[in-house]
């Protein structure tokens, strides 16, 4: 029943897209040549061209519309997600346009002004458009209509999952009809989800529900089953999709390659394992580690008088951390502490009114004017401006027993501030929850992230009320 409201629904949206590429470029056409102009000057082509036109840019347009997904369904898919899918269609769009009207075609007389606000106005249209429709579907979806209802096939981590965020967002329209499982009673309710009855009697429910799609959510132990129960489904034409239960194997956004016809799940996905994605972030450390060394020097004039004056020792404390591929590296800071020895130094971690904290010392690290060094650490490529904060070598080997995944973040060059860094974790807080928005930045690692947590920096980072 869904898919054939997909289908029905599909062919609506492409007629709807098609009347907002025509009124898009028509709007364009007067916006130019009535706002902005009284009328249209000699050697305008008249409307009736420019609707001309329309024959060739709507087909286009829907063929790229296909080809980026733009018609995919979008029940758990994020607004941004989508409206990104409509930017990328129409640049492409416009791309392939002006490369057909004044490189092919050869059509010189088609304004350059009516193409640029033809792509403007439509993905504003469109865009509009989408999330008027999509707030409307899921106020529909909230209330019990427009279901896609679903069975799962096996009980397990990855079925109560499932069902925690089908529950959660009932707006995504998702109704879970049962559950089957050889090891689980017959009656046993999960978040109203009851479980119907053994793995064979799958064969007996396709036939007779009317299932819009089968989640396969076998814990490990039953994995033997996946075979033949892919195959039960295949034959019933219900659509099926496969949730693994390896959440405590593979806890994060895993993805994967295709070997020559032969799948590979690479257990963790790294932005900065990719050469262009390096060469970039470390362009970005070497320009912005010199523009800090050279606006931060007075400030670390300042800063180094003061340190120099307010106990015996050198200025700048030197400490061995932990960073890229495991490599130990000395990390500078300028000195909070009085001179201690190598015993004391290992001693532990600073606590709430330390005696060996100066008074000078106890300023820097609040306003964390003390990492101020660290800028000729990222200089030298042992650290960048952005990535998880490095740690001493004695806690790595105890972190790295307790914490799980705690050593992935040693496949990224440490960071001066980072994603944990700007929402708090700082200082004496949770290691826990440190390394869980550490693993979310080297998964989900962009430019435009390393930029946002540096203005976040600005903002949230530099007064540390953790420090000690």
């Amino acid at each position: 029943m869904i898919k054939d409201n997909q289908r029905v629904f599909n062919r609506v949206l492409v007629l709807i897209d098609a009347c907002l590429l025509a009124a898009s470029f028509m709007g364009a056409y007067f916006f130019k040549f009535y706002i902005l102009n009284p009328g249209p000057g000699p050697g305008v082509l008249s409307p009736t061209a420019y609707l001309n036109l329309l024959f060739i840019i709507i087909p286009i347009y829907m063929v790229i519309y296909f080809a980026c997904d733009v018609y995919a369904p979008k029940r758990t898919i994020r607004r941004r997600f989508e409206i990104y899918g409509i930017v990328k269609a129409n640049t492409i769009g416009i791309l392939a346009l002006i490369i057909l009207l004044y490189l092919i075609i050869r059509e010189f007389n088609v304004s350059r002004s009516v193409m640029a606000f033809f792509y403007a106005f439509n993905i504003v249209l469109t865009s509009a458009f989408r999330w008027f429709l999509r707030g409307s579907l899921r106020s529909i979806r909230s209330k019990g209509y427009n279901l896609k209802h679903i069975l799962l096939v096996g009980y397990s981590r990855a079925a109560e999952e499932y069902i925690d965020r089908i529950s959660d967002n009932p707006q995504w329209g998702y109704a879970a009809m049962g559950i089957l499982d050889n090891n689980i009673p017959a009656g046993t309710l999960y978040k109203g989800v009851k479980v119907l009855g053994s793995l064979g009697n799958l064969e007996v429910i396709l036939p007779q529900n009317e299932l819009d799609e089968i989640a396969i959510t076998l814990p490990l132990k039953d994995y033997d089953y996946l075979e033949s129960i892919v195959a039960t489904c295949e034959k019933s034409g219900v659509h099926t999709k496969f949730i693994p239960d390896y959440n405590s194997l593979i806890p994060s956004k895993p993805y994967t390659e295709d070997l020559m016809g032969l799948p590979v799940i690479n257990i963790r996905y790294v932005p900065l394992t990719n050469t262009g994605n390096k060469f970039i972030k470390r362009l970005m450390d070497i320009v912005g580690s010199l523009v800090g060394i050279i606006i931060a020097s007075p400030v670390m004039l300042v800063a180094a008088i003061l340190v120099k004056f307010s106990s015996p020792g050198p200025i700048i404390y030197k400490q061995e951390r932990v960073g890229l591929h495991n490599k130990p590296f000395c990390m500078y800071k300028f000195r909070s502490m009085g001179v201690q020895s190598v015993k004391e130094e290992k001693s532990g971690w600073t606590t709430k009114n330390d005696p060996r904290v100066t008074n000078v010392g106890k300023f820097l690290r609040k306003t964390s004017l003390d990492e101020l060094p660290q800028l000729f650490n990222i200089l030298k490529g042992d650290m960048s401006l952005v990535g998880p904060r490095p740690e001493r070598p004695q806690f790595v080997e105890k972190f790295k027993e307790e914490i799980p995944r705690y050593m992935v973040k040693h496949q990224v060059r440490p960071g001066l501030t980072g994603w944990a860094q700007v929402n708090g974790l700082r200082g004496d807080t949770s290691i826990r929850k440190r390394i869980e928005y550490d693993l979310y930045y080297i998964e989900n690692w962009t430019l435009g992230l390393d930029i946002k947590i540096i203005i976040m920096t600005f903002f949230t980072g530099f007064i540390n009320k953790n420090a000690y």
